[in-house]
C-alpha cells in the first residue's frame, strides 16, 4: 500500500515491480491526476512550454500493465496500526502487508494573504490557475526569495510581466546559498528588471477593485496584480501523527525508510531520515532525493537491508541559468571559489579539513557531477587546487572502485 501522488511513491511500485514483486500494489493519490514531476510546475509547465503528459512519472497505461491499482483523487483518512489496514475517504478499508507513507508536503500559508488573485503553488491545478491569471496580469508581487519565488519570478518576467519581489532575507535565496551566492543571483535578477526588495516583507494585504495594495513592515506600499506566495513547506504528517508513528519536523525513518510502526515506511519530502554519513536526522524537500528514497524503499521491502546513504542533490533553472547543489555546505560564508561570480561560471566549494563537504555551481553542472561521484569516497584537496582552473576537477578526485560504484 502506498499512500501519496507523487515521485516516492512512483519510484516505489516501479521498483518493487523491477526487483520481481508479484503481490498487489495499490497506489492512493488525493490528486485527480496520476503521479507527476513537480518542477515544472514553476518553470516550463507555468511558461506553457511543456504538456502535463510530459512530466508524469509514467503513462497512465503503465500501472495497468504492472497490475498496480492506481486510485486517484482518493485520501487515506486513517491507519490501523494494529490491525495492519487504513481506512479511505471513500469509507473502503484496506488491508496491507507493507505501508508507504509518502504524503509529501503543502505549503506554508501566510493568516490573512489569501483571495482568489493570492497563489500557492504546489500541485498542478495550482500552476494551471496562476498560468491563467499571469495571462491577464501586469503586475506581479512574489513574496518568498526562495526557489519556488524565484523560479516563479523568473517564469513570470519570461511572460513580460513587472516583478516584485520580497523577502525578509538579505539577498534571495539567503538560507541555501548563503550572502555571496545569493548576491550573485540578486543581480541576476536585477538584470531582467526585477525589483529585490531585500530585507523588507509584507505587513498588509488589501483588496482594491482592480487588484491589491500590499504594505511592508517598512510602510512602503506596492500595487499589483497578483500576488505569489513561497515561504516555504510543512510536510503532512497528520495521517502518521494520528496513528502514533513518530513524528518530528516530518516523519521520522531510520537508514532503510522504516517508521516507528512494523511494516510501515515514508519516503519523499515528508520523511525525517537518519543519514548514516551525517550521522543526524535529516528531512529534504527535492525532487531527486523522493526519487531515491522511494527506490530505496522498495529494496528494502524486497527483502534486502540497504542503507539510505545518496548525497543529496538539487537543481534550480532561473532565465538562462542552471543552479545546481549536491552535498551539505558546513558553512555558507566560508567557500573556495572556483571560476568567476561576476561572469556567473563558478563553483564554490565547501571545504573542512581537506574534504569536500559540498558544492554549489552556476552553470557548471559537470563539477556536480564530479564532486557527486566522489563526496564520500576518501580524498583530499586544497583550496588552491579547487580555485585553480588549469588543473582539470576530476584529477583531484581519486577513481577508486567504490567512488565509481557510487556514482
Amino acid at each position: 500500500m502506498l499512500v501519496g501522488g507523487g515521485v516516492a511513491a512512483a519510484a516505489t511500485a516501479t521498483h518493487l515491480r523491477k526487483h520481481g514483486f508479484d503481490g498487489e500494489i495499490v497506489l492512493v493519490g488525493d490528486e485527480p491526476q496520476p503521479p507527476y514531476e513537480r518542477p515544472p510546475l514553476s518553470k516550463d509547465f507555468l511558461l506553457g512550454t511543456t504538456e502535463f503528459e510530459e512530466f508524469q512519472v509514467r503513462p497512465p497505461a503503465w500501472y495497468d500493465e504492472q497490475s498496480v491499482d492506481l486510485r486517484v483523487g482518493i485520501r487515506v483518512t486513517a491507519i490501523d496500526v494494529p490491525g495492519r489496514s487504513v481506512t479511505l475517504s471513500t469509507g473502503e478499508r484496506l488491508g496491507y502487508d507493507g505501508l508507504v507513507l509518502a504524503t509529501g508536503v503543502r505549503p506554508r500559508r501566510l493568516p490573512g494573504f489569501d483571495g482568489d488573485r493570492v497563489h500557492y503553488l504546489r500541485t498542478a491545478a495550482d500552476s494551471q490557475r496562476l498560468r491563467a491569471q499571469l495571462a491577464e496580469s501586469e503586475r506581479v508581487v512574489v513574496i518568498g526569495a526562495g526557489f519556488i519565488g524565484c523560479e516563479v519570478a523568473a517564469a513570470a518576467v519570461g511572460l513580460g510581466k513587472q516583478v516584485t519581489i520580497f523577502d525578509p532575507a538579505p539577498t534571495p535565496l539567503a538560507r541555501v546559498l548563503g550572502a555571496t551566492i545569493g548576491s550573485v543571483m540578486t543581480g541576476i535578477h536585477r538584470s531582467r528588471g526585477v525589483q529585490i526588495r531585500a530585507g523588507e516583507y509584507i505587513s498588509e494585504l488589501r483588496h482594491t477593485g482592480d487588484g491589491m495594495l500590499l504594505t511592508s513592515n517598512l510602510g512602503h506600499r506596492v500595487e499589483c496584480d497578483l500576488v505569489v506566495v513561497g515561504i516555504g513547506c510543512e510536510p503532512n504528517v497528520e495521517l502518521a501523527a494520528e496513528a502514533g508513528l513518530a513524528t518530528d519536523g516530518g516523519i521520522v525513518v531510520d537508514e532503510y525508510g522504516r517508521t516507528s510502526a512494523p511494516d510501515i515506511y515514508a519516503a519523499g519530502d515528508v520523511a525525517a531520515q537518519y543519514h548514516p554519513v551525517y550521522g543526524r536526522t535529516i528531512r529534504v524537500e527535492h525532487h531527486d532525493n523522493a526519487l531515491r528514497q522511494g527506490a530505496n524503499v522498495a529494496l528494502n521491502l524486497t527483502g534486502s537491508a540497504e542503507p539510505f546513504a545518496e548525497a543529496h542533490w538539487f537543481w534550480s533553472d532561473q532565465y538562462e541559468h542552471s543552479l545546481q547543489s549536491v552535498g551539505r555546505p558546513a558553512d555558507l560564508e566560508d567557500l573556495v571559489i572556483r571560476g568567476s561570480l561576476e561572469d556567473h561560471d563558478f563553483s564554490a566549494f565547501s571545504l573542512v579539513d581537506g574534504r569536500i563537504q559540498a558544492v554549489i555551481s552556476l552553470n557548471r553542472p559537470r563539477d556536480v557531477l564530479e564532486v557527486r561521484r566522489m563526496l564520500f569516497a576518501p580524498h583530499e584537496v586544497t583550496a588552491e587546487q579547487l580555485r585553480d582552473e588549469s588543473v582539470p576537477l576530476k584529477r583531484l578526485i581519486p577513481r577508486s572502485p567504490w567512488a565509481t560504484a557510487r556514482a
